[in-house]
Formats: C-alpha cells, structure tokens, sequence
C-alpha cells in the first residue's frame, strides 16, 4: 500500500502550521445530491436538451483524475468508492486518499423540483461506515481496511436551538460510532440555508460554533480537518488563530469563473487555510487535468497570481484545441457566488478583467525551484512550459 500524502502533509502541518504544505481534495460525491445531474454536463449537452454524463462516466473521470496524482483526496458516495476503491484497487498503489461522504443531511437533497434545500437542514444518513470500510455490514478487522478509512461528515448550523441540537446529536452518535471502528473524519460547516434568526456577522457566527462543537471532543474524536465556506481573511485568520492544531480547509462553492476558484484558493491559503477541496469548480471545468493542474501550481507556490494562473489556463486550452467556456476577459472577472451546496454561479461583481499584480511573488528560479519566472516570459514562452509540465504528469 502506497504511502498517502494526506498522511504525511497532515503531520507536517501539525508540527509546523507555517510550512508550504496544502491539501487538494477531488469532491466527486455530488450523487449524494444532485441526482441526475450530479456527474455534470455530457459533452452532447446542448442549450436545455438536459443531457448529462452517466454515473459511469463520471466514475472514469475519477480514474482519470486519481491517475493524473495531483490532488492529495478523492471524495465520493459510498456507492462509487466500492467499486474503485474496493473492488477494482485504483489508490492501492497512489498516494491518494480515499474518502466517502459519510451523511447527507437534507439541504443537499436537490432532487429537481424538490424543495428540500429551502427548509431548514436535518441530520440524516444513507451511508453506513461499515460499508464504506469494507462494502458489507459487521465487517472483521481485517476487512476494514478493504475500502475507506476517512469520511466527510457535515453540519448545517440554521440559529434554532432545537434543529442545531438534533445536527449536533447526529454528529455525537456518528463520532462515536467512527472512533470505535477506527474510521477518521473530516467536518464540514455548511452555512445556514435556512436561518430561523437573523444572524448579522457569519464568518463569526460559523467560528463560534466550530469552538463550541469541539471544545467537548477530546483526542481521537475530532475530525482531521475542517472545511467551511470561505467567509474572507478576517474569519479565516480568526479560525486559523484560535487553535493551531486545527487544521483549516475551504469548500469550492458553486462554480463561477476561472478567476474565482483560482483566487479564493490563492486568498484562503495567504490567510491560512491548509486544504481545499473543489466539486463542481473542478467537474464543470472545461479541461479537469489542466484545472487540477493550475489548482496544484497555485497551492504549492508555483503561481502566485491567480490572474496569471487564469491566463496559463487558457493557454493550455488554446493548445488542447477546447474551446474555453467564456473569453478570457469574462473568465477573469470575479463573480457573486453561493458557498452552499445548492448555490449556483452569480453575475460579475466585477467585469473589468483582473490584472497581473506586477508585485507578484512568483520570482523563483528555475533552476533551484524548478519553475521559470513567468513575469519574464512570452505568452508562448508560458504555453510551452505548461504544455512540457502537463505532458509529464499525464505521461503523454
């Protein structure tokens, strides 16, 4: 069995919350929500025909994906992670982790023309743990370590004492079920999507109630990490301060514009994020391995503009040969964008493109670094590097 990267970076960041060390997480569990149109527009999809990817092919981008090595976690259904993870063995030998979402509390349901996501949230679970450990019921200690040891679990906090004490009461019961089962977690907050009281700051809000959740678990109860809407610096520096061994990681949110996944990582890493994991940002990319790839460059430090990023981006698609989903003036526009999981891309809040900031700090050296100083180079200079760097990740 492969040594797992998550394993190694977590300890890193633990020892030392300052080192480079960032965790990218594939979240391909959206069957757990969105039904049908969970696996993403098909390539035949045209204006409302409605055509969707299957499930299969949705499970042969996670091959892809888990191949390709870039991303430290693969998220998914407990469903899917059987077949992959289980039975056919694809992260036997990578060093990426498989995990499940472990429930799915109810303003995920978006069933189409459901109103579930517009009540107030409620605990719930399909999965059971045994099965996404070793795909049956009462599995033997040996079996457990078949499938996945890791699962996400998330809670959606709405201000009313009796919802946020059933979520509350969900989560004790799954915590004690995974801790003897030798099954870790990772928490998720969702933000409230049915708010029982007006609620005037959210960042602290969320805070707040991530301190209060686990001031009462002790050692092997807590999760491995968090992840929570990206509520700006100020709430992310706030978490981050507050307990240097929780580890903090951001959820994608809906998809918007290149500009907006690529900065909100660049922006919640400078203030102290550690993790990050991209669901429908990265499924309705137009191009996975190359967004992946520029997810990785910004995470680990080889771009640290998020602009610049964009447009590499868009320089690998021109070479690819796809058609880029906007022009890249639109894709460099930031937009208004929902954190939750039924939210959907929003107008620019911001239409003027995005310039390169002529401060970045992308000033290594190749030769010590690995990576040229790409404020030096030609747009075609850019494209060649991009194309030579994604040719030997994907072995082409």
């Amino acid at each position: 069995m492969a040594t797992k990267s998550l394993d190694t970076k977590i300890s890193r960041i633990l020892n030392d919350p300052n080192c480079g060390d960032f965790l990218l997480a594939d979240a391909k569990d959206a069957d757990m929500a969105g039904g049908m149109a969970a696996p993403g527009k098909s390539p035949e999809h045209h204006a409302e025909e409605g055509h969707f990817r299957s499930l299969d092919d949705y499970r042969d981008i996670i091959r892809q994906n888990v191949r390709q090595g870039l991303v430290d976690i693969m998220l998914m259904s407990a469903s899917t992670s059987e077949v992959l993870t289980i039975r056919e063995r694809i992260f036997d030998n990578s060093h990426v982790t498989p995990a499940i979402r472990a429930n799915d509390t109810t303003d995920i349901w978006l069933a189409q023309g459901g109103q579930y996501a517009k009540q107030p949230a409620r605990p719930f679970r399909s999965a059971d743990i045994d099965h996404g450990m070793c795909g049956k019921l009462d599995c033997s200690d040996d079996e457990r370590r078949l499938g996945a040891d890791l699962g996400l679990y998330s809670v959606t906090y709405n201000n009313d004492i009796h919802l946020d004490a059933a979520m509350l009461e969900g989560y004790k019961a799954f915590r004690q079920e995974a801790e003897k089962k030798d099954f870790r977690h990772f928490l998720e907050i969702f933000p409230p999507n049915a708010p029982q009281a007006p609620i005037g700051d959210l960042g602290r809000f969320i805070n707040d109630n991530i301190a209060r959740t686990l001031a009462g678990v002790a050692g092997r109860g807590r999760p491995l990490f968090l992840k929570v809407p990206y509520q700006g610096p100020a709430a992310m520096e706030q978490l981050v301060s507050y307990d240097r061994q929780l580890v903090v990681g951001i959820l994608g949110g809906s998809s918007g514009t290149t500009f907006d996944a690529f900065h909100q990582l660049w922006e919640a890493k400078k203030y102290g994020a550690r993790v990050a994991l991209y669901g429908r940002m990265i499924n309705n990319s137009e191009h996975q391995a190359s967004f992946i790839q520029h997810l990785r460059f910004l995470a680990d430090g080889e771009l640290t503009d998020p602009a610049e990023a964009v447009r590499s981006y868009h320089a690998v698609l021109s070479e690819l040969g796809i058609a880029p989903y906007r022009s890249l003036e639109d894709d460099l526009a930031s937009t208004l964008r929902q954190s939750a999981y039924g939210g959907v891309g929003g107008k620019a809040k911001n239409p003027q493109p995005r310039k390169s900031d002529p401060r970045s700090e992308a000033k290594h050296d190749a030769a010590d670094q690995g990576t040229p100083d790409f404020s030096t180079m030609t747009q075609q200079e850019k494209l060649e590097w991009n194309l030579r760097r994604l040719d030997r990740t994907l072995g082409k």
